[in-house]
């Protein structure tokens, strides 16, 4: 599990080299899931040959979810009539790459109709979100904001057949083990009696219900919070799909009432080298070296704490918890992570970060990565390889040449910098 596959590339630069979506651990999930669980959407014909094809992998695929388990009663069920969807695979195959700054990011993912439509949720489903919080011990804010990234709470769960998709996906081979694996767990769900295979929808990449859990997630983590007898995260109810998701933070190392992050404010002259997620201090010791709550105060003691610097030295600067990867369990994209923290804290009614975001800038585009990441080696600031993906590597030979060339080393891969090295 925790695989990084990625299904929509989508760049989030920062300080930390901040990671593409993904999914509940190892899940990708597409731009959007508009559509209705209860009505699914119409799978498109194939073409007769490629339908052929796709029967005779199913047959030779047969005996092996029969040895994962999976009844022949099961089987027959969930594969009879099933169809190859060739939408789906347009899907996978043109995934184009968005690029983002955190603060565009932000803008979206925190913006006051999702706050607001967070708040109507709350007051809504208020006390079945505290009754999980006293279960699992999540907050009911931090729930909600989960709930909010991921479907919009409710509105988009996805309208796609889930078996029929994995099918698909599998087949088609270039991910082939993963869907292949998601495949067998649907089966198990579908076994289960949890649900059928025609209520099993999703998005086109297999995440399912309110909270978006992939098919493995779900069997090891989803749970029966309305006692019904069925774990069922695809009901207009989003009861289970709820605790599902605080049991899932939870069982992850959630700790009730550590902050993800809270914003601060660094002295002059800090030394940019303590920033990123490897160096980690107690309040205490950060605020030896200057570091302040956004108020002015000490930050109080939450346990070690990490800097970081999403948009490097002219934004928002973070001293994060243990609860900050906690949620990256959920997904590990840095701004994912910060949009559901933020989200959460503006829900228990927190303002806005109140340092401006560099907002003149933009995000460098996957070209643009790679030329710098050749332009620095050439410069003698060797970053490991030249494949437009900002990792430790190429944020610390930024730095290396920030610091040669008396510019403030906060690592920060900005059009600007590229701009001075060509």
């Amino acid at each position: 599990m925790n695989q990084a596959l990625k299904i929509a590339s989508i760049t989030f630069l920062a300080f930390s080299g901040l990671t593409a979506c993904a999914g509940p651990l190892e899940s990708p999930r597409p731009p959007s899931r508009a559509g209705s669980p209860m009505q699914p959407d119409a799978i498109p014909a194939a073409a007769p040959e490629v339908q052929r094809g796709f029967e005779n992998w199913l047959a030779s695929f047969r005996p092996t979810a029969l040895s994962a388990g999976i009844s022949e009663a099961t089987w027959t069920r969930a594969t009879r009539d099933l169809r190859y969807n060739p939408r789906v695979i347009e899907r996978d195959r043109s995934q184009a790459e968005f690029t983002k700054s955190i603060w565009e990011y932000l803008d979206s993912a925190v913006s006051d109709t999702r706050i607001e439509n967070g708040r109507a949720a709350l007051a809504r489903y208020g006390a079945t979100l505290r009754r999980i919080e006293a279960r699992y011990g999540v907050e009911a804010e931090v729930v909600a904001a989960v709930w909010g990234m991921e479907s919009n709470y409710g509105k988009n769960r996805g309208a796609t057949q889930i078996i029929p998709a994995l099918a698909t996906l599998a087949y088609d081979g270039r991910r082939g083990a993963f869907f292949a694996e998601q495949l067998i767990a649907a089966l198990k769900i579908v076994q289960a009696g949890d649900t059928d295979p025609a209520h099993m929808t999703g998005s086109w990449a297999g995440a399912m219900g309110h909270t978006q859990f992939i098919p493995t997630s779900y069997l090891s983590f989803a749970v029966d919070f309305t006692g019904d007898g069925r774990r069922d995260i695809w009901s207009d109810d989003p009861t289970d799909a709820l605790a599902s998701t605080a049991a899932y933070l939870a069982r992850s190392g959630w700790v009730k009432g550590q902050p993800w992050g809270v914003e601060v404010q660094l002295p002059q002259g800090v030394n940019f080298a303590l920033a990123g997620k490897k160096v980690k201090k107690s309040p205490a010791e950060w605020a030896a070296l200057g570091v302040r709550g956004i108020n002015g105060g000490a930050v109080p003691d939450h346990g070690a704490a990490s800097i970081l610097l999403p948009a490097g030295a002219r934004g928002v600067a973070l001293m994060i918890f243990g609860n900050f990867s906690v949620i990256g369990r959920y997904n590990n994209a840095d701004s994912y992570i910060i949009g559901v923290g933020h989200l959460s804290d503006r829900l228990k009614g927190g303002g806005a970060f109140r340092t401006p975001w560099p907002r003149g800038d933009r995000a460098l585009v996957a070209e643009e990565r790679k030329e710098l990441q050749e332009r620095l080696t050439r410069a003698g600031y060797d970053t490991g390889g030249a494949d437009g993906k900002i990792g430790p590597n190429t944020l610390a030979a930024i730095a290396r040449y920030q610091a040669a060339a008396g510019l403030v080393p906060d690592g920060y891969p900005s059009l600007d910098l590229l701009n001075r090295l060509r």
